[in-house]
């Protein structure tokens, strides 16, 4: 039926990719498919102009699938969809607004960055600055007070004597956290065009996060650095001014060059000691795979957490068969898919575990 159904929607004109179908399959699963046509609507729609068509493709099941009366509008929160509540319903139940719009978002969460529209991508840049604010820590040297971990022998022993000699329950420390500088490497050659400009925000909101422990580069046919571009406080005039850096915007790949340029340059002077290095790349590598696996394997003996991001990976049926993604597999300590808010969310969770 999925199959049968993206064929039609495909043919009316729908961009339904293989993410939005996973979505309604598994939407179907949740609420069972006497609702399919609503699913659907919520899932394979990405936008108002969508709806007439999906209507026009869905026509033969949607008299069986409808179910309480809906009406569409366009929300001030720009949701698309609001159902219209009976008059018998309990005052304390949740508005409905609230409930679509939270269901818009997490929808927007999964959505392919590659596909959404203008107004999408500037909801979806919300998002990415939510996932930016998070802190990125590690152990320091110095110690505090704390209700657990290792025992604090100085302030105990002082505690015995303060008491006389007499025992005193243990006193325990922890190491103070500290920040950790964060790395972000940025492919911005053709293959990766779709999704640069969704990247690139991402690194100007962390960069405004945290200034002093973010570096920004980017990746094509050479290694540019791009952190103080970022640091412009208006998000559109540091996207312009790092456009203007970077001279091999969808151009071609040589990513060995661009990583072991890095790993030359600021990478052995410290930027890269102790980081959280995050390769955002498809992997593809128009010259020698194997030198970008030693260079990659370089960079991991001096960070803390090596972590490629590549778009292709949460999709069904990945498998890492490009050249340079099959060289550094080994070298790197995870491989995480970028091609969705809610998986850039879950690259912070692996930066986090460094």
């Amino acid at each position: 039926m999925l199959v049968e159904l993206a064929g039609k929607l495909r043919a009316a004109g729908l961009p339904v990719t293989l993410d939005r179908l996973a979505a309604y399959g598994e939407a179907l699963d949740a609420v069972g498919v006497t609702h399919a046509y609503w699913v659907g609507r919520l899932t394979l729609c990405g936008s108002p102009e969508d709806i007439a068509r999906y209507d026009a493709a869905f026509a033969p099941a949607a008299s069986a699938a409808r179910g309480p009366t809906w009406q569409v509008r366009r929300l001030p929160e720009r949701s698309l969809f609001r159902a219209t509540m009976p008059p018998s319903a309990a005052a304390g139940e949740q508005d409905p607004a609230l409930a679509v719009q939270a269901a818009d978002t997490e929808v927007l969460r999964h959505r392919d960055i590659a596909t959404l529209s203008a107004d999408e991508r500037a909801e979806a840049a919300a998002l990415l600055a939510q996932v930016a604010a998070a802190e990125i820590t590690r152990p320091g040297r110095r110690h505090r007070p704390a209700g657990h971990g290792d025992v604090d022998r100085r302030r105990s022993v002082r505690a015995m004597l303060r008491a006389g000699g007499e025992p005193r329950p243990l006193l325990h420390q922890v190491r103070a956290p500290r920040p950790r500088r964060l790395v972000l490497l940025i492919d911005v050659s053709g293959s990766m065009s779709p999704y640069a400009d969704a990247l690139l925000r991402l690194a100007h909101a962390f960069t405004r996060h945290r200034p002093r422990w973010t570096e920004t580069y980017t990746l094509g046919t050479r290694l540019t650095r791009l952190t103080p571009a970022l640091r412009i406080r208006a998000v559109e005039a540091a996207l312009r001014e790092a456009g203007r850096l970077i001279p091999d915007w969808r151009g071609g790949t040589r990513l060995a060059d661009g990583v072991a340029a890095f790993v030359r340059r600021d990478g052995h002077r410290g930027v890269a000691r102790r980081a959280a290095v995050v390769v955002f790349s498809d992997g593809w590598e128009s010259a020698d795979p194997a030198r970008l696996g030693a260079t990659v394997a370089h960079l991991h003996r001096l960070a803390a957490r090596t972590i490629w991001v590549s778009p292709h990976a949460g999709r069904p049926g990945f498998a890492p068969t490009a050249g340079g993604l099959a060289a550094v597999l080994p070298h790197v300590d995870a491989l995480v898919a970028g091609h969705t808010v809610a998986a850039l969310h879950a690259v912070l969770e692996e930066v986090r575990r460094a």
